[in-house]
């Protein structure tokens, strides 16, 4: 249970510095929004890859390296959006590192999550 609250409050932080790097006066503009897409896309592969390799075999498999890559991706893309949006102008410098720090925040709580409770499957997907 300690791992579940600490999670959730990794979570409530990283949320929490996305909604600072918005939501400040001195801001006040919503353009980091956009990396809500990422954080909700960056499991996804892995999850996909988890479900279809069979995790038996020692040796590397190519639709977990492809759903690594592609996760990979995704996180890179996460954090670069934000310098995207600054250099051009669209928020400032500090919306930015707030919305950086909130990005490493987040992923650091999926990984986490991930490494807590990954190990054991017992979902089925016959229950649905």
């Amino acid at each position: 249970i300690v791992a579940l609250i600490s999670l959730s409050f990794g979570g409530a932080v990283g949320l929490m510095f996305l909604m600072l790097g918005c939501a400040l006066p001195q801001y006040n503009q919503y353009w980091p929004l956009f990396v809500l897409f990422f954080y909700i896309l960056s499991p996804i592969p892995y999850c996909i890859a988890r479900r279809l390799v069979d995790d038996t075999d020692a040796t590397s498999n190519a639709c977990k390296e492809l759903a690594i890559f592609l996760t990979t991706g995704i996180v890179v893309s996460a954090f670069g959006l934000p310098i995207v949006f600054a250099r051009a102008q669209l928020i400032y410098w500090g919306a930015c590192a707030l919305v950086l720090t909130g990005n490493t925040v987040i992923f650091a709580t999926i990984l986490g999550f991930f490494l807590v409770f990954g190990s054991n499957d017992d979902f089925s997907w016959q229950q649905w």
